[in-house]
């Protein structure tokens, strides 16, 4: 596990998911971590929908994850928790 990544998700629903969204896999790709693209952009969901939106921010870190690319989503999840942005 790394500190930046698509976050893992429960085998359970990994199955369910990748039945039901294409490229579902394709986000294991790299590391799971403890804070991604994805928890920064999107709040929390627990459908299929949501977990469809943030699949497409998976797939763009897959994409272009890079080492300035994970400082960035580092500094703005720091910045979430110090500000509570997002706080229910």
């Amino acid at each position: 596990m790394s500190f930046v990544g698509p976050r893992p998700e429960r085998p359970a629903f990994v199955q369910e998911l990748t039945r039901a969204i294409p490229y579902y896999p394709e986000r294991h790709f790299v590391k799971p971590g403890i804070t991604g693209w994805a928890q920064v952009r999107y709040s929390y969901g627990s459908s299929n929908r949501d977990a469809q939106e943030k699949l497409e921010y998976d797939l763009y870190y897959v994409k272009h994850h890079s080492f300035a690319f994970d400082l960035m989503v580092l500094l703005q999840t720091v910045e979430i928790v110090l500000l509570r942005i997002g706080s229910r």
